[in-house]
């Protein structure tokens, strides 16, 4: 019987009324963090705590009636999985907003600027792991942006320096690490998308300032890496711009000799040559069976043939079956109909 997990994103209720990237009419990539997450959760008013919390319940009930063994909160507080995060993070301006071209020119976003030294702002995740926590008997897992996918999601008016904006950024995102780990989470996952995307510079100084973010992590916490290969801008669009399906060949042996213990990788909307997982000898692997911007409802045997095929190049005890990413792009029942019968398809496998 293999684990389950989800990534981050889950659709987000209805009464849940905040910015959310993935409702945007251009789709995640062209969001504009100008829609002021402040400012909506100001117009929830008195409610904002207790709406949010029945968000989170709801969608951990899902996730747990479908059988997933490490929920997340869903982000249901979050705009988006990045600028949540930053807008908690000194040296970071959401009122000065930068245009830049991203993901090679595919298109173009205004950005927050860095405009000074970094540094963590007030502890915020132990109180957004505590709410979900409360749901749920089982782990629930907290997910973080990474220094390198954040110094991409920026517009940088400071440093001129990526690996140094990214160290820095990596000191400010351990402090949540830690405050989370002594609070009693023991699933944080970081979610390095860029890695795949910018494989030399990932190599180059990305997976230091990950072990940097990750820095004095107790061992009881599974440090947890998510590196999909990019995110569909709508669903049912084969032709969204990915990352070099090779990018995670070129990580592997980074992933096995770091302190990462479990990295999570996209499978389903484009397989792997599985012969990848025999580069991993330590680290657990989350392998994404199900496509996130699909709205075709994969089968069970279809999702058990996959992870028996994996099976044969990892053994059932570091292998857990998972979403691409986050599911955020679909609807509550296309989302519960796939964790359904991902669940069943790693009960049944092995």
């Amino acid at each position: 019987m293999l684990k389950t997990t989800c990534i981050g994103a889950y659709p987000k209720p209805d009464y849940v009324d905040l910015p959310d990237w993935f409702n945007h009419p251009d789709g995640p990539d062209a969001a504009d963090p100008t829609e002021r997450w402040s400012d909506a959760m100001n117009a929830l008013g008195n409610d904002a705590q207790r709406i949010l919390s029945r968000g989170v319940q709801e969608v951990i009930a899902d996730q747990v009636e479908a059988g997933i063994d490490i929920p997340t909160d869903g982000e249901v507080p979050r705009e988006n999985y990045i600028h949540y995060h930053c807008r908690n993070i000194e040296g970071i301006d959401f009122g000065v907003l930068t245009e830049v071209s991203l993901r090679n020119g595919a298109y173009s976003a205004r950005l927050p600027t860095v405009n000074g030294p970094v540094s963590a702002g007030n502890i915020f995740l132990v109180q957004d792991w505590k709410r979900a926590q409360a749901c749920t008997d089982r782990p629930v897992k907290i997910t973080i942006p990474g220094p390198m996918t954040i110094t991409d999601t920026t517009a940088d008016a400071y440093y001129g320096d990526a690996e140094r904006l990214g160290a820095e950024l990596a000191d400010a995102l351990n402090h949540e690490v830690i405050a989370l780990a002594e609070a009693g989470c023991t699933n944080i996952q970081v979610d390095e998308p860029l890695f795949a995307r910018k494989p030399a510079a990932a190599l180059d100084y990305g997976f230091e300032n990950l072990e940097r973010t990750f820095h004095r992590c107790p061992k009881n916490v599974t440090r947890t890496v998510h590196m999909c290969c990019g995110y569909p801008d709508r669903l049912d669009n084969p032709d969204y711009p990915k990352a070099d399906p090779d990018s995670y060949n070129k990580l592997a042996d980074a992933i096995e000799y770091s302190s990462i213990m479990a990295v999570s990788i996209e499978d389903a909307h484009r397989h792997n040559d599985l012969s990848l997982l025999d580069r991993f000898n330590q680290t657990c692997v989350i392998l994404g069976v199900i496509a996130v911007a699909k709205s075709k409802v994969e089968s069970v045997g279809e999702i058990r043939d996959r992870l028996t095929s994996a099976l044969e190049h990892i053994d059932a005890d570091r292998l857990l079956a998972a979403p691409d990413c986050g599911l955020g792009l679909l609807s509550r029942e296309l989302a519960r109909s796939k964790l359904a019968n991902m669940c069943e398809a790693a009960r049944t496998s092995g």
